[in-house]
């Protein structure tokens, strides 16, 4: 009896593990992080997490749980955890960052379906929410959809996002509920450079320290794929090409205070695709300067030996830090196992002690 009774649990676990319905998430268990992570000037504080972003006094780290989970924020000095969106049934989340006000702007879609997951990061799914700092109560929906992140201004109530065009517009509170006022396209695909003409549009920062441009990404997946890192002044609508490589993946992320270098992720260590592979497989993160000199500097070596990929980087406001997260060569964009710091004043300090040990020598 014992015996049929391990074959029918056997064949049952078996059947739900083998169902192809069933869509896997990320690898679970504990993933063992590349070499970097063991710098003196590299801290991962999380097990878990992705997508982050600093709050505006560097003290604190919002993120995913995972891609369509919880929002957790994180104490930095104490490794203090906080769940944001433990008080109210939702559907997952895709993006949070800090607004301004210290208020938390949500992407999430209200439906989610478990074996059609990704159609809840659609731009005909996901939302826009605006969640109190104080956690009174649920977001407040701002009636608009977004396709991948929203750009959110450090300074003013103001955020940018994407469907097809890209759109910018204040947050205002009318008797305390948020709202979206004076709503403008901003640009077109139609509106790009010749070279990257009707390539797609993604909206990624406002840049320090005036808010007066809009920082980019025109990508063309026909080509699987390319893209650029591109600007667009908010009042005279000039559009700049800053990374100036059309045949190259080079997705800008987080921004440096003073508005002179942008981090972005890139390929250009490995511009091929070996294959069964796709882009995503092979970035690391670059930085790129906003000077139009196109001059880039690879930054992480994650990807070295093509297991593992650093993603989705922001800088804290005072520029001392890179938040970031890293995942598996394989994994689908966005899919994080844990955030790490990158202290860029004890980078600094590393490499002078080691030049200074070597002329010893």
């Amino acid at each position: 009896m014992w015996n049929l009774l391990k074959i029918l649990v056997i064949v049952i676990f078996g059947c739900i593990t083998m169902n192809p319905m069933v869509i896997i998430a990320q690898k679970t268990g504990v993933v063992k992080y590349p070499l970097d992570t063991m710098l003196n000037y590299v801290t991962k504080i999380t097990t878990f997490g992705e997508r982050c972003d600093w709050s505006l006094d560097g003290k604190r780290i919002v993120f995913l749980e995972k891609t369509f989970g919880d929002v957790f924020e994180i104490e930095v000095a104490t490794g203090k955890l906080t769940p944001l969106t433990h008080h109210f049934f939702h559907e997952g989340f895709v993006r949070a960052l800090y607004l301004s006000n210290g208020d938390i702007l949500l992407s999430g879609s209200k439906t989610f379906d478990a074996y059609d997951p990704w159609k809840s990061r659609s731009p005909e799914k996901a939302e826009l929410w605006v969640l109190k700092r104080d956690l009174s109560g649920p977001p407040t929906p701002l009636g608009v959809f977004c396709k991948e992140g929203p750009a959110v201004s450090r300074k003013q109530m103001k955020i940018a996002w994407t469907v097809d065009d890209i759109y910018v517009a204040d947050i205002v509170y009318e008797n305390g509920t948020p709202m979206l006022k004076q709503i403008e396209t901003l640009v077109q695909s139609k509106d790009l450079p010749k070279e990257v003409e009707n390539w797609h549009l993604e909206t990624q920062n406002f840049r320090p320290p005036y808010d007066n441009e809009l920082i980019f990404n025109a990508h063309f997946p026909a080509v699987e794929y390319e893209a650029e890192v591109m600007g667009i002044d908010l009042k005279t609508r000039k559009i700049v090409n800053y990374s100036q490589r059309p045949d190259r993946y080079d997705e800008p992320e987080g921004i440096f205070p003073d508005g002179k270098n942008i981090l972005v992720e890139s390929t250009r260590h490995y511009p091929k695709r070996d294959e069964g592979r796709t882009t995503w497989d092979y970035i690391d993160i670059y930085k790129l300067a906003l000077d139009g000199s196109a001059k880039i500097e690879r930054i992480t070596y994650f990807n070295k030996d093509k297991k593992y990929k650093a993603t989705n980087p922001v800088v804290s406001d005072d520029g001392r830090y890179m938040a970031f997260q890293y995942s598996l060569v394989g994994e689908t964009t966005g899919i994080g196992h844990g955030i790490v710091i990158w202290d860029f004043v004890k980078e600094q300090e590393y490499i002078r002690s080691k030049i200074k040990n070597k002329s010893k020598e």
